[in-house]
């Protein structure tokens, strides 16, 4: 079968089902009892979502071992019976965007339509939001793709003359090229003036890519850049201000009742702003007090959890402080390990894409010596940091709902998260994912070299008329640096203290 891979082929259907599979058991394990039996259709997006985000993810170590399949062909072109990675690579994202805009939105819709209504009211009115939504998504598709769909690609005009083979081989500083005479070297010696542009239309699917990947890429600058500071510090921290020992009976009692004077605050409030939305009264205070009752409703959960803690009850009381003891433990043994990982990914940005030229190919280096101990050993561990990425950007997301009003607050928990809260983190995944691809594509290029994934961001996406600018000058990697260099400082602040119950609360008037 010549270089056709059938290893490969057989490993990414497996991969396929694997996730899928995965999936389903995150849904049923996370989904709310309240959707038990119901929402189907938002629960098989949902799955869709997370199994696009997560082959989109694995496709970029499956590319490069595409790649390696074709490695005893004499040119990439000359091997046409592996993967089409780039055809599938369009196919995916395309998918991706399809899902983030228009599927996801009408789940959300729908959903959360009003309960009174019938279903095919409910059906018309998320038809009517996404019908907007695609049609203003469309003209500025259409008139961005008119005007500067283009790519400018730089490129150098070189001629040189013939010499005869010689016998043998001598270069220096004095003498680089081929021959003693310099008409031997006329590329190498080619004047500025011989650079010029060669100008060219991309084609839709790809500019639609590029557009995504520009929007995804700000959320993970911003997401990414908290959350890969505070995915290991947050763990860390949380065992250093870990409850150390049992408190007393008086004390549980005490903490408990101002807990439930909370409750019953937050239950008023819940009351008053559900009057409010009978009324038909949904501007933007109402709003802006229920994404404020939504994040007083989370940490009085979290308050209640941690007093659950210092005081477990029951007969197996022991059993339950023990496991507190050791959950705690496992944290701070994923967060050491979490903050190897987010040093190693700063590192690298610095010494690999900040400076130029590179200090070291560093990571790149790494996955290659992986692959010479085994095969597979350094694409599992190329996949590893491009997951790594993703749970940060969840975890910046997190943090920055929790700590600002203005950003909605849709945490996963087990047993007990809504369809319209796991919808809105897979559209989340799936935006930027995109991006976590193209920044691994750029980042770890010396790897990834020759592959379907390099061509379309690393060439393609990085040449397009006014998105070349952004990369040229690295402004998503300084960002993603500076914000996590910030968020580092907050927790070195902040991060030790031990969180307080929140005060009374207040609707804004």
């Amino acid at each position: 079968m010549g270089d056709f891979n059938l290893a490969l082929v057989i490993v990414a259907i497996v991969v396929c089902v694997v996730v899928f599979i995965f999936n389903v058991y995150l849904l049923v394990n996370f989904q709310h009892p309240d959707d038990a039996n119901q929402a189907y259709f938002p629960k098989f997006v949902v799955v869709l979502g997370l199994s696009v985000a997560a082959i989109s993810i694995l496709m970029l170590p499956a590319d490069v071992a595409n790649r390696q399949a074709c490695q005893h062909a004499i040119y990439n072109g000359a091997c046409n019976l592996t993967l089409p990675m780039k055809t599938l690579w369009l196919a995916i994202y395309i998918l991706d965007a399809v899902l983030v805009f228009f599927v996801i939105p009408f789940a959300m819709f729908y959903y959360e339509g009003d309960q009174d209504k019938s279903v095919g009211k409910r059906i018309k009115s998320a038809l009517l939001w996404v019908v907007t939504t695609a049609i203003v998504c469309g003209l500025v598709l259409g008139i961005l793709y008119a005007l500067v769909g283009k790519v400018d690609f730089t490129v150098m005009h070189l001629s040189s003359g013939t010499t005869s083979f010689p016998s043998t081989w001598s270069f220096s500083s004095s003498q680089p090229c081929i021959g003693s005479g310099t008409q031997q070297c006329s590329a190498y010696s080619a004047s500025p003036s011989a650079e010029t542009t060669w100008t060219m239309r991309a084609t839709f699917p790809e500019y639609v890519v590029a557009l995504a990947t520009i929007v995804g890429s700000v959320l993970f600058t911003i997401f990414g850049g908290v959350g890969i500071a505070c995915l290991p510090l947050g763990l860390i921290f949380a065992f250093i201000r870990r409850p150390k020992a049992v408190i007393t009976r008086s004390q549980y009692i005490k903490e408990a009742t101002e807990l439930g004077k909370k409750a019953r605050e937050l239950k008023k409030a819940a009351d008053a702003l559900r009057q409010e939305e009978k009324g038909g009264s949904k501007g933007r205070k109402w709003r802006k007090n229920v994404k404020a009752v939504e994040k007083e409703l989370l940490l009085l959960e979290e308050d209640v959890k941690n007093l659950e803690e210092m005081y477990p009850q029951g007969e197996k009381a022991e059993t339950a402080w023990a496991m507190t003891v050791l959950g705690y433990l496992a944290k701070f043994v994923l967060g050491i390990l979490g903050l190897i990982v987010s040093v190693a990914w700063v590192a690298h940005i610095v010494i690999y894409l900040l400076i130029n030229p590179p200090l070291s190919p560093f990571l790149n280096d790494v996955f290659i010596k992986l692959d010479d101990v085994w095969g597979l050993l350094g694409t599992a561990a190329f996949a590893f940091f491009c997951f790594y990425l993703l749970l940060a950007v969840i975890a910046g997301e997190t943090m920055l709902g929790m700590r600002l009003v203005f950003i909605t607050i849709h945490p996963m928990k087990w047993g007990g998260t809504l369809m319209n809260s796991f919808l809105f983190n897979v559209g989340l995944i799936l935006l930027c994912s995109i991006s976590v691809i193209q920044f691994c594509a750029t980042a770890f290029a010396y790897y990834a070299q020759a592959t379907a994934a390099e061509e379309i961001f690393g060439h393609t996406l990085q040449s397009l008329r006014g998105i070349k600018y952004l990369y040229k000058y690295n402004v998503f990697q300084i960002g993603f640096i500076a914000l996590a260099g910030l968020t580092f400082v907050y927790y070195a602040a902040f991060g030790w203290r031990r969180k307080k119950p929140s005060g009374r609360f207040q609707l804004s008037t």
